[in-house]
């Protein structure tokens, strides 16, 4: 995943009224001529049992299928129809993880599916959430249907061995390119790893029986058999890693309803709450003065990535966090999508190269602008949150409640308690703390986290309006607040923990707009009558957020230190968490995933109140 992803470049053939794509880059069909979605049915679906196996989940159970071509989407799809009809009328969860290294189009992947009536309801689903052509992971979710779809982009030997084995993958489709068409795909280093991935009781299936796939498998002690393949076919492959009595290499939970306890209800508190009841678990939220009081609590949030190169994106924080920010909050009213004018205040040649490396749709270099003489890089695909609309529609999850209370101890017993000071608040399997620097208070080992201070004014400029569909980012940032008040901000003070509003703080923020916005800054209200709203971050010594679990043996874990960029890092942050928590796939690289664990600086620092109280 070092280079710039390319999309496949398609012929099209009609045979009998459909529609067929053909792949230039491997000269293959992308489904049969026979009828695609009865082969997948066939090899895919029976071949992993699938029927049965999902029909039979119980509760809060989670099932993992990878696939090693994503293509069309076809398969998953098809996976997708049959979860429908299947899947019990429980909390059971379907996730598919697959793999493509020439993604279609979005315009080709909609023609390549309009051959599929029957799932065109399903169809418009992944299409909405189709991802840029970027190098990573994309996690689509599907709350309402219980299925998600991690689609990593990236050519399949550099993929695999990144991807963490946080859970098993139950199931296996097989599928790609004739391996005389792509031979790469099925080499050691992609099977050492789809085994790597896999336990006791994972299958696979394939519409290949090719034998470097057999002897691939049959090393590693796979079983395999070679049932009637589809139509014309002779054989397929169907292939099982047999249950023996040796230990899996995954510890497994008993998969139940988890009670969970969140202290904070800033936005990564609200993230974290939101995961867990998206996926049917409880959760509670402990705040002791208000949701948002902290530095989330600002009037507009504005997701605002710095972009790296695009052959670092595949493991780029900040670029992964963007793209699954701007999809998770597309789901809530509070969300408006708008373009950032992102000013080159220094080496402007190297920002604007960016828009030759990343997809058309998402950068235009901008020499000059109507309101500025600097060059600009408008960054196409960006939004506004409001925090606490936002806070409402969280809140209003019939799986989340809200305590305000202060949480002053955590005790171990069988379960995790919680305590403010002599009462007991509840007891629960897991908790997570998201108290920014008030975190440390509840650990003997945390990181140090340092407060920074910031502030953000807004005024009224309904005489002179900006657009409501542009932000404009140059060090600080200004934008529409509503139609008839401007926003900008923010002043930024490492080492200070005092939140007054201060005249000299939006002082300094008029100061950053002036400098490239002379003359409009110059026309806008005196400074005595602006409003504004001061807060302090949390930001951890090396700028990554700081997650995970704090010490092996307790169920206590952390999400904190996000510092100014919290509405954007907090929605991938709590997937990653939560999929630690609960056993589920990550949807980022093992490296970028390490660099995040509150681990990394432990032994470092120890706070001066105790981790837990023993009981």
């Amino acid at each position: 995943m070092s280079h710039a992803i390319v999309t496949a470049d398609l012929d099209w053939q009609m045979i009998d009224g459909i529609d067929i794509p053909i792949s230039k880059q491997f000269g293959d069909v992308y489904f049969s001529k026979d009828n695609g979605l009865l082969e997948t049915r066939h090899v895919f679906l029976n071949g992993n049992d699938l029927t049965e196996r999902l029909a039979q989940l119980e509760p809060h159970a989670y099932f993992c299928v990878g696939e090693t071509g994503f293509g069309t989407g076809l398969n998953i799809l098809a996976l997708w129809q049959l979860w429908q009809q299947v899947r019990p009328a429980n909390h059971s969860h379907l996730h598919a993880i697959s793999v493509e290294k020439f993604p279609l189009s979005k315009h080709d992947l909609i023609r390549a599916l309009n051959v599929w009536p029957e799932l065109k309801p399903l169809a418009e689903q992944l299409i909405a959430q189709y991802p840029l052509p970027i190098a990573g992971c994309h996690r689509l979710n599907f709350p309402n249907e219980r299925f998600s779809l991690d689609l990593w982009l990236g050519d399949a030997h550099d993929v695999f061995p990144v991807i963490p084995k946080t859970h098993q993958v139950n199931a296996w489709f097989l599928d790609g390119f004739a391996p005389s068409c792509n031979p790469d795909m099925w080499e050691d280093n992609v099977l050492n790893n789809i085994i790597r991935l896999s336990d006791q009781g994972t299958t696979f299936s394939s519409f290949s029986v090719a034998g470097v796939l057999k002897r691939g498998l049959k090393q590693h002690g796979v079983a395999i058999s070679r049932p009637r393949g589809f139509k014309h076919k002779r054989e397929m492959l169907k292939a099982i890693w047999p249950i023996t009595d040796t230990e899996p290499t995954l510890e497994k939970k008993t998969p139940k309803q988890r009670q969970i306890a969140i202290i904070g209800a800033g936005i990564a508190g609200l993230s974290t709450a939101w995961a867990f009841a998206s996926r049917g678990h409880q959760v509670t939220i402990f705040e002791q003065s208000a949701p948002l009081s902290g530095a989330s609590g600002n009037p507009l949030a504005l997701l605002n990535p710095k972009l790296c190169p695009i052959e670092q994106a595949d493991q780029h924080l900040m670029t992964l966090a963007w793209q699954h920010a701007l999809t998770h909050y597309a789901q809530f009213a509070a969300f408006r999508a708008i373009e950032v004018n992102q000013i080159a205040l220094k080496n402007p040649d190297d920002l604007l190269r960016l828009a030759d490396e990343y997809p058309q749709e998402v950068l235009t270099a901008q020499p000059t602008h109507d309101l500025i003489h600097s060059a600009s890089l408008r960054l196409n695909s960006a939004g506004v949150i409001r925090p606490h609309q936002l806070r409402n529609e969280i809140l209003a999850h019939a799986n989340i409640k809200l305590h305000i209370a202060e949480v002053t101890e955590i005790r171990k017993a069988t379960q995790t308690e919680l305590y403010s000071q002599t009462d007991c608040l509840g007891t629960f399997d897991h908790v997570v703390v998201c108290s920014a620097l008030n975190s440390q208070q509840f650990f003997q080992e945390y990181p140090v986290l340092k407060a920074i201070r910031g502030q953000v004014s807004w005024l009224n400029n309904a005489a002179q309006p900006l657009e409501l569909d542009q932000a404009y980012s140059y060090g600080g940032y200004c934008m529409q607040l509503d139609a008839e008040q401007l926003i900008l901000g923010a002043s930024f003070y490492p080492n200070r923990d005092d939140a007054d509003v201060l005249i000299e703080d939006h002082q300094h923020n008029l100061s950053l707009l002036a400098s490239v916005f002379p003359d409009y800054a110059k026309r806008l209200a005196p400074i005595e009558t602006w409003q504004g709203r001061a807060s302090v971050r949390a930001q951890s010594l090396d700028y990554f957020p700081l997650l995970g679990k704090v010490q092996p043996e307790q169920e206590i874990y952390t999400l904190a230190g996000l510092g100014s960029k919290g509405f954007l890092f907090a929605p991938l942050c709590s997937e990653i968490l939560v999929a630690e928590i609960l056993q589920q796939a990550c949807p980022v690289p093992e490296s970028l995933r390490q660099k995040l664990q509150v681990t990394r600086f432990q032994k470092k620092v120890k706070a001066k109140k105790p981790y837990f109280k023993p009981t």
